[in-house]
């Protein structure tokens, strides 16, 4: 999604500026090292979590951010002979802002909030320049309604490439500096961008694209002559590519209004191709974690396999608190509002009931981190309509997840679920956590876990799985002890993918009981419990 690659080396390359918790395990810094020594040293210990953006042209400054959460984020400089941290002014008090850097100046700069405009507030993360000289401030992506997902500089400063964030999908500009004059482009395929990233002589750019039907592949601007050329191929382990399945995005209206009309929660619909007439799919909500991260129309090789192999649809939601929507929609979720977006799982369990094409006796659900939450709320509250459900590295109760999760990110979390020092927020976590409802799950449940997750700690799911269980409930539990937050080694990750298609054919699909499954279960000692 980013658009701009945070290059925080020094213009001469002497110097890396990266971020690090070395200090005391909890704050994360800025650290400056010197490439020719190896040497390393702290240039911004205020405390919270701070990033580096860029380096002044001449390496003697560095902007830097400190970010609270996805809406709230502080910018300033450090001057790192001195070490002395400058921030600046945010309108309005608080506000998100994205990427950061110098302009051809040097004293300029160009950034990404949403910040109040002339005293008005605003719902996207809009492109800005602040003018050194006279203090104004422009705004160069006003008139596009969705956010900047981030920008990219030339060496010479005389480009600024940057994406905006449409509807999930990405739509990129190119500017000249000083004049921000609009460049003309060749048509992109659409997708979504990853890291932009100049030639040194600022006449090209790179990016890659990735689509629903294609992983990513690195193309290349000519920016002279509006030329596009494709760098790469990438290959799809020799399916045939043709049959891949595009999603549709769709709307549906969930149980609030604004405006006096239904809210509608956007959500990509991956629908197998060439379905027998009068054949009804089942059906898998795919929940993205977060809570504020965003589902896009990448490449997905689960839902490609589930429509062509498994013949299941699937519908990958973007409920209330996530981002891309504006800074309204981010918040809906926020603190005490946490269920509102369960609630925007029952409204598409009452579209999918209304579409001709589709089973609503056969729906599933599956989700990781925050996901894994929303799938076992899900599960709670909808179990009745829910037949199956998979919990991977998922929240079961968020006063023992804020507890126990590493101290580094325990401030962060509680901005976004709330603090359960609270005694009124701990009196909501204990209500709505799924952990204190287990009795209300009736649905076939998948728990996946790794053993050395720091962020949701393995505890999380050796209670929930426990708690099911004691109602009667039968839990398949995969608890890795070689993982942390989510399954990175192919052999874990096959595993597992392995078990969820099991999980599915026998408790979604309806398929005669596969003699496989003990073999699963033996083929790693240990795992299964």
């Amino acid at each position: 999604r980013q658009m701009c690659i945070r290059d925080r080396f020094s213009p001469d390359g002497k110097w890396l500026a990266y971020r690090s918790t070395a200090r005391n395990g909890t704050d994360t810094d800025i650290w400056l090292r010197d490439m020719a020594t190896g040497q390393a040293r702290p240039v911004v210990t205020a405390g919270g979590s701070w990033s580096a953006r860029d380096f002044s042209p001449d390496g003697k400054t560095l902007l830097v951010m400190k970010g609270v959460s996805a809406a709230e984020s502080y910018p300033g400089k450090v001057d790192l002979a001195t070490g002395a941290l400058t921030m600046f002014p945010v309108e309005g008090g608080k506000a998100a802002f994205g990427d950061f850097a110098y302009g051809p100046d040097g004293k300029s700069a160009y950034y990404v909030s949403d910040e109040p405009v002339d005293g008005k507030p605003q719902e996207f993360q809009t492109l800005r320049h602040h003018d050194a000289a006279t203090g104004k401030v422009t705004v160069l992506s006003g008139a596009i309604p969705w956010d900047v997902s981030g920008f990219s500089l030339s060496e010479d400063r005389r480009h600024l490439a940057y994406a905006t964030n449409e509807d999930g999908i990405s739509r990129l500009r190119v500017l000249a500096l000083p004049s921000h004059r609009e460049i003309a482009l060749p048509a992109l395929p659409v997708g979504v961008f990853g890291s932009g990233v100049f030639s040194p002589d600022g006449h090209r750019l790179a990016l890659s694209i990735n689509s629903a039907t294609s992983p990513s592949d690195v193309y290349v601007i000519d920016l002279r002559d509006a030329r596009l050329a494709r760098w790469t191929q990438s290959e799809v382990g020799g399916l045939d590519a043709s049959k891949f399945v595009a999603p549709t995005l769709i709307r549906y209206p969930t149980f609030d209004r604004v405006n006096g009309k239904p809210r509608t929660i956007p959500a990509f619909y991956y629908r197998p191709a060439n379905v027998p007439a009068g054949r009804k799919l089942p059906v898998v909500i795919n929940i993205h974690g977060g809570p504020e991260a965003q589902s896009l129309p990448t490449f997905n090789p689960t839902a490609q396999f589930m429509a062509n192999e498994l013949g299941v649809a699937m519908l990958v939601p973007n409920v209330r608190g996530s981002s891309g929507y504006g800074k309204t929609y981010l918040s809906l979720d926020n603190a005490e509002k946490r269920e509102d977006s369960v609630k925007d799982i029952g409204a598409l369990l009452d579209w999918i009931a209304k579409q001709p094409e589709l089973d609503s006796s056969r729906v599933g659900v599956v989700g990781g981190s925050y996901g894994g939450y929303m799938v076992l709320a899900s599960l709670v509250h909808y179990s009745d309509r829910i037949r199956a459900g998979i919990d991977v590295v998922g929240i079961s109760h968020f006063g023992t997840f804020l507890k126990n999760t590493e101290s580094y990110r325990r401030d962060l979390r509680r901005v976004e679920y709330g603090d359960e020092r609270d005694p009124k927020m701990a009196e909501i976590f204990e209500r709505i956590s799924p952990l204190n409802n287990a009795d209300r799950i009736r649905a076939k449940l998948f728990v996946a876990q790794g053993k050395n997750d720091p962020r949701v700690p393995w505890t999380e799911a050796e209670q929930i799985v426990k708690a099911v269980r004691a109602n009667g409930q039968p839990v398949w539990y995969l608890l890795f002890n070689d993982e942390g937050h989510g399954f990175r080694k192919k052999s874990n990750n096959d595993y597992f993918g392995a078990a969820s298609v099991l999980f599915w054919q026998e408790n979604l699909l309806d398929e005669k009981k596969c003699t496989a499954s003990p073999g699963l279960r033996d083929a790693q000692p240990g795992r299964w419990r």
